[in-house]
């Protein structure tokens, strides 16, 4: 395993770390026990940041909340007593109980009350890394930085950052909190954030969590053009944060792209997810690419792009395949 700082502080972390997003159910179903052993082995493997949210898990009703928490209480229970043995991020500021705000919840007392909530979930005493997971555009920044100031004096959080937070919201974030992490996602399909604002944290001293290197499965080299998604798995809308990835034809297109990809990555004697993750970890400004796994199989290989370097001209070749890449869009998320 490699280690990296995140940004310019001394919070160092796995190069690689472990995304819980799957956990909470959204992506279709899964096992519990395969998940866990998962867990495990990459503890093993060296992996000491595990990143997970409130949000993770529930259902979107939020007159009848129910599954925040999954992932979180998921994480918990697998574990254990290892829990001293790695770094804790999770987020709030996303609305999952009844009577909050139907979009985001930045509000001081709700960042509060969220971190109180996984902590529970967590089983633990204490966060590592707490972010605010969405700019809440009715919340003033200054007001959720003021939160994370507060849960750090007490003694709940040791580090706090941001998630999906623009190069402006950025700046301001940073003015009023000692924020080292911005979260966002990056991968050969998505490229925005980089463009918008990866310079800007790197003046900053911020560190890049980079989530969905692998394009949320469509670089595992997994999907065909019959592959569909279960009714609760977030993918079956065909729109990837904005971009139409997984529509119609776009998918056809994209999928081209996969198989050209895959020969690039044939040709280093390695799979296309190892390829792809060795091409997000060799931007400078990433600290850590957060992968989601299902069994320690999964894990096992993630953790080996590590050991891929790629070239100048691999680097220019990926790029001149990417440009047939269809459903793109330039706007960041937000």
């Amino acid at each position: 395993m490699q280690y990296r700082r995140m940004g310019n502080s001394d919070f160092t972390i796995s190069a690689i770390g472990f995304g819980c997003w799957e956990m909470g159910g959204t992506y279709g179903a899964f096992d519990d026990r395969e998940v866990i052993a998962a867990i495990h082995r990459a503890i093993d493997l060296g992996v000491t940041l595990f990143d997970t949210a409130r949000i993770y898990g529930f259902t979107g009703d939020l007159a009848h909340p129910v599954g925040a928490g999954r992932s979180e209480e998921l994480l918990a229970r697998a574990l254990g007593p290892r829990r001293k043995d790695i770094l804790l991020v999770t987020k709030g500021g996303l609305p999952t109980r009844a009577g909050q705000t139907p979009v985001r919840d930045s509000r001081y007392q709700s960042v509060i009350d969220d971190c109180d909530l996984s902590l529970r979930a967590l089983q633990t005493d204490y966060i590592d890394l707490y972010l605010i997971h969405w700019p809440d555009p009715e919340t003033p920044i200054e007001e959720a930085m003021r939160a994370l100031n507060d849960l750090v004096a007490a003694g709940k959080v040791r580090r706090v950052g941001v998630s999906n937070f623009s190069a402006a919201q950025l700046r301001t974030a940073r003015a009023h909190a000692p924020i080292i992490a911005n979260q966002v996602g990056y991968n050969l399909f998505d490229r925005r954030w980089e463009r918008e604002m990866f310079a800007t944290a790197g003046e900053l001293g911020i560190g890049i969590m980079a989530y969905g290197p692998l394009a949320h499965g469509l670089l595992t080299g997994a999907f065909t053009p019959q592959t569909t998604f279960e009714a609760s798995d977030w993918r079956s809308r065909g729109v990837i944060f904005g971009q139409a990835l997984f529509k119609d034809e776009n998918l056809t297109r994209n999928l081209a792209v996969v198989d050209q990809l895959k020969a690039v990555a044939a040709r280093k004697g390695v799979g296309l997810p190892r390829l792809a993750l060795a091409w997000v970890l060799a931007n400078p400004h990433v600290s850590v690419a957060l992968t989601g796994a299902r069994n320690p199989t999964e894990i096992e290989d993630n953790a080996a792009a590590l050991d891929l370097a790629l070239s100048a001209d691999e680097r220019a070749e990926l790029d001149t395949i990417m440009r047939g890449a269809a459903g793109q869009v330039e706007a960041v998320p937000q």
